[in-house]
């Protein structure tokens, strides 16, 4: 049977069940967030660990121009090494059915034997090409729904500067492709770029590879020290035109899947202490109000026999009860979310199946926090409910000491209204408990400024990335190089208004003993398509005889202007090149070194080329130029960007509009806990107050300004430290969310700041309101008599 004590937890949870449900809500939150952060953690590392096991993702990879088969052998035989396996890999055209766009393909061999050794596919429907087919073809299976394609359909593509017609025979997923994004491309696009998989003979006779290679992967012994590897590797792959080998992190889309999973571990830290230290501080005000008004109560119960332990176990079940209501809502919440995002991440990172589960010490975590923060805010109070002695409980508190200070000197010469002194006094004589609702009431305004953040950063990136940096319409990819003069025959195609030349070339840059692969860019100076952009929006061109670093690459090789950087490039020469930094500039988007043409023309010793140009394109005649395209030989690729911009753009819209909405709401549900608590404590205590001002004439609306109004001021307090701690937060998420890929800028718009406020000042206003309709049905009688 119930005990008293038992009876009165539940009659005290029932009565305060509104104070209950604000405060369950905000620590619901918290539980929620990190139940969806570790949810999607665990799915994404799962699921990738999995798929890589069981689809034997390599460890390393290498690309050379030409390297023979016969030192396949000897790669295999680095110690350390389990398997070897080589491979032809080209960027085609294509020219797909019912596309007018010109589509890239990345095409792949498979081995004479049939499926590959590493990275096997997963087949989607059909089968692999038979490998003594020579016009069958497999495609990744996202490229094949965005197209409409299905097995037994045929496209054509320009392998070698011939057109072969290719007979889809199915479709599949690739542990090497989670994240299929084409070269220069900033986003996934699956209608204009593909994987395709063709039987090594097709590969071979299309590019002249019969007996070479010009790629490979390797997977390594578990144990293996895979510095050492690649090293060996370089150097049996260094006079066949070796580009650098590299292990899994600057795969890029291992690197992708890497940087969202680090993104979500980051998220997991920061957000979900904000919601349990809230937590904490409502209980306690809650917990601390209550025991100042059952004193006499508490007295009563130690007088009859209970124990200090169990008074104080009391409290903080009453606590507790809390913490498991919103601990209950959150697991439901986090569960059903996570769920659902692990659902879209699968699709979004072309996973062929998701091991989704949030695992039990996620639960217990949570929940373990949820409780612990109850706990850690009613505890204070708890404790000093066992110390009181029974005599001194049962008899009313000391009344508090108050002395007029300076301040309130200070106030009387301003010759306020009593309510408005009213407001100020409780203020200054409360100065705890005011910084803490106010702290509270920050920390809402905080998630908003942060919020907003990621919107502002986003609008930056794309400025920078598609309206300073890269203005052209299109970018054609020749791979290998053309002579620069090649650019007159680009400037005659159709459409074409302006055309500009750019040349990338993979390289080693080291400074001391740190070194980075990257992609040196060179342009002409007075390029006005393909531009680099200082941090102060200027334009700038790289100086002859020097180089320009992103502030990211410069910070790896830890470089400053004028020092000096060495170059290599894989190109077989082993000649290493040396260049002062001229300065740093502001890059979101890959790791960039930028070079005067000339200057890397010299340092190739070759003369002037290209392997990329810039276009301006008049779109009336968009269909003659794709027509143009896809019967180039040369063209290894094409990079539309005013289709990229406008996908960006969107993207960015669709997952803005979602993350101002749950955070919105997120702020809210934290401003109505803290001010509705807030007011409700102030109506308990200051009950025969306000009663005494209405008997008095006050009207219900200067009685109102009472409640009302200190709310409101403690809200406007939490203004400016909310933008400050939201401006932290903001810093820590974008530097959780950095990598070599790219990097969130840290900006703070002026209306980020304002709609934070607003949000959390009519929130404040609204439960502030809700607490006044107590207010107005407060009985006078009953609340002027005194409590026995």
């Amino acid at each position: 049977m119930m005990n008293a004590l038992d009876k009165k937890l539940l009659r005290d949870f029932r009565r305060l069940w509104a104070q209950a449900l604000a405060i369950a809500l905000v620590l619901a939150c918290g539980v929620a967030i990190l139940m969806t952060t570790f949810g999607m953690y665990g799915a994404l590392e799962d699921t990738r660990a999995a798929y890589y096991e069981r689809n034997r993702f390599a460890d390393v990879f290498a690309a050379a121009n030409r390297a023979p088969d016969s030192i396949l052998s000897e790669i295999r035989a680095i110690p350390g090494v389990r398997q070897a396996e080589a491979r032809v890999v080209k960027h085609v055209i294509l020219n797909v059915p019912g596309r007018l766009e010109t589509v890239t393909g990345q095409m792949i061999s498979l081995p004479e034997t049939g499926a590959p050794l590493l990275n096997r596919p997963v087949l989607r429907s059909g089968r692999l090409p038979d490998p003594a087919a020579t016009g069958e073809v497999a495609v990744n299976a996202p490229f094949a729904e965005a197209n409409g394609l299905r097995p037994g359909d045929s496209f054509t593509a320009n392998m070698g500067g011939r057109k072969r017609v290719l007979t889809l025979t199915g479709t599949l997923l690739s542990p090497e492709f989670i994240y299929t994004i084409g070269p220069g491309a900033m986003m996934p696009d699956a209608e204009t770029f593909g994987i395709l998989f063709v039987p090594a003979r097709v590969a071979d006779a299309a590019f002249d590879m019969q007996g070479a290679f010009n790629d490979v992967t390797l997977k390594l012994d578990p144990r293996a020290p895979e510095a050492q590897v690649i090293d060996r590797l370089d150097i049996l792959l260094d006079p066949y035109g070796g580009t650098g080998a590299h292990g899994r992190d600057s795969q890029t889309s291992h690197s992708f899947v890497d940087a969202e999973i680090e993104q979500l571990r980051s998220t997991a830290i920061i957000l979900p202490p904000i919601f349990f230290g809230i937590t904490a501080f409502l209980v306690g005000m809650v917990i601390g109000r209550i025991i100042a008004l059952e004193r006499a109560e508490i007295g009563l119960l130690k007088a009859i026999g209970y124990s200090d332990v169990e008074i104080c176990v009391h409290y903080l079940m009453l606590a507790g009860l809390v913490a498991v209501v919103g601990t209950l809502l959150g697991w439901a919440v986090g569960t059903w979310l996570s769920g659902a995002l692990a659902r879209l991440y699968a699709q979004f990172f072309d996973f062929p199946y998701l091991i989704y589960r949030v695992a039990y010490d996620a639960y217990a975590i949570s929940g373990l926090l949820a409780l612990a923060s109850a706990a850690l805010g009613a505890a204070r109070s708890a404790l000093h409910a066992a110390r009181l002695a029974p005599a001194t409980a049962m008899s009313p508190p000391a009344p508090p000491r108050f002395s007029r200070g300076l301040l309130d000197r200070a106030l009387s010469r301003l010759r306020l209204s009593q309510p408005v002194m009213m407001i100020l006094r409780s203020l200054m004589r409360w100065p705890v408990r005011s910084g803490l609702t106010t702290l509270g009431l920050s920390l809402a305004v905080a998630v908003l400024v942060a919020s907003s953040f990621f919107s502002d950063a986003l609008d930056t990136i794309l400025d920078k990335a598609f309206y300073q940096s890269n203005r052209q319409d299109a970018m054609l990819l020749f791979s290998p190089g053309l002579r620069d003069d090649a650019l007159q025959d680009v400037t005659n195609l159709p459409g074409v208004l302006m055309a500009e030349g750019q040349q990338f070339q993979p390289a080693t840059l080291r400074h001391g003993h740190l070194e980075k692969d990257t992609a040196l860019e060179a342009r002409p100076p007075g390029a006005d398509l393909s531009r680099i952009v200082d941090a102060a929006g200027h334009v700038i061109d790289a100086p002859p005889g020097a180089i320009l670093l992103s502030e990211r690459l410069a910070a790896h090789l830890e470089a400053r202007p004028g020092d000096v950087v060495a170059i290599e490039f894989p190109d077989g020469r082993d000649e290493i090149h040396h260049l002062p930094v001229a300065g740093l500039v502001t890059q979101y988007v890959g790791l960039g070194a930028y070079v005067d043409s000339t200057t890397l023309d010299r340092l190739k010793r070759q003369s002037p080329r290209i392997t990329a140009a810039n276009l301006l394109i008049d779109d009336a005649a968009l269909p003659q130029l794709h027509a143009v395209l896809k019967d180039t030989p040369e063209l290894s690729g094409l990079v539309m960007l005013t289709r990229m911009r406008r996908s960006f753009e969107d993207t960015i819209r669709r997952n803005v509009t979602t993350m101002t909405t749950v955070y919105i709401s997120i702020a809210m549900l934290i401003t109505v806990g803290v001010a509705y608590n807030g007011a409700r404590i102030q109506l308990s205590e200051r009950a025969r107050e306000l009663a005494s001002l209405r008997i008095l004439g006050f009207t219900r609306g200067e009685v109102s300004f009472v409640l009302i109004g200190e709310t409101m001021l403690l809200a406007l307090l939490a203004q400016p430290l909310g933008w400050a701690l939201g401006g932290v937060i903001a810093s820590a998420l974008a530097r959780g969310s950095a990598s070599d890929l790219y990097s969130v800028p840290l900006v703070l718009e002026p209306a980020g700041f304002a709609r934070a406020s607003l949000v959390v000042l009519a929130a404040s206003l609204g439960a502030a309101l809700l607490v006044r309709r107590r207010l107005d049905r407060l009985d006078l009688v009953a609340v002027m008599k005194t409590r026995e």
